[in-house]
């Protein structure tokens, strides 16, 4: 078996926010262990603390208790420029107002390299082109970014942070607004980035069959507890039964996906 290495690990982590005076605990007591070349999805009904999670892993909002470790440090640690080389970040968020075309999107991964001047070295262009290739998207290098689909789009932003060569890249909702073959081929090539480029991938997902059947891994979140595994063992122990509370939403286990009844 291949030796991984462990890239982020969290140790009896509680994560929320502050109200009033008054910590709201979203989850406790979380040692999540993200490792090399993983492909991992984090799933759970809406408003259960998907996006609190991803904040507090990556740097973005304070943990209430405990630690988040990035390459054996912890997190907290890091100054802006050192973790933009450690960890990159893709959210779904539209794009500011700009002419960049798509070519100037990708080269923007190389900012935590790059001198004050922005200017590009040799090793700049290698990267930037080697996420090109990895992403196939060479015949879209001239057009304007918003002259292209959400589902390009989409592959541009990764290019974008495999441009960045952080050991870790972490999605938000990457396949959002995505049809079914856009969301298939965002996955598939989340799968092989993971593979090819031993990275980490941790991404956030509503598209649960999906991600069950191309995840190495997957982090489960629901009211009661938090769990991490490969997707057969969620199976064999049942946790996608607890994932929604509604009886016309059921899982069933032999097939390995959703079923809905009338």
């Amino acid at each position: 078996m291949e030796n991984k290495k462990n890239i982020l690990t969290t140790s009896n982590l509680s994560i929320g926010y502050h109200s009033k005076g008054k910590s709201k605990v979203i989850a406790a007591k979380l040692n999540l262990k993200l490792s090399s070349g993983n492909l991992i999805a984090l799933v759970g009904a809406n408003g259960i603390g998907k996006s609190t999670l991803l904040r507090t892993l990556t740097a973005i909002q304070k943990p209430l208790s405990g630690q988040v470790i990035l390459n054996q440090r912890e997190i907290i640690q890091y100054e802006m420029a050192e973790l933009a080389q450690n960890l990159s970040l893709v959210l779904t968020e539209r794009l500011p107002p700009s002419n960049l075309t798509v070519f100037e999107l990708v080269a923007l991964g190389r900012q935590p390299y790059t001198n004050w001047l922005g200017k590009l070295s040799q090793e700049d262009y290698s990267k930037i082109n080697q996420a090109i290739a990895l992403t196939h998207i060479d015949h879209l290098l001239d057009k304007k970014h918003y002259e292209i689909s959400d589902g390009q789009l989409q592959i541009v932003l990764i290019a974008r942070a495999l441009t960045q060569d952080t050991p870790l890249i972490i999605l938000d909702e990457p396949t959002t607004h995505l049809d079914l073959l856009h969301k298939v081929s965002v996955f598939k090539l989340l799968k092989k980035l993971s593979k090819e480029t031993g990275k980490c991938i941790l991404f956030s997902t509503h598209d649960i069959d999906l991600a069950i059947q191309l995840s190495d891994e997957m982090i489960v979140m629901t009211a009661e507890n938090v769990w991490q595994d490969e997707p057969c063992n969620l199976i064999t122990k049942g946790v996608f039964t607890s994932l929604f509370n509604d009886d016309s939403i059921t899982f069933d286990n032999e097939k390995g996906k959703f079923i809905i009844s009338s």
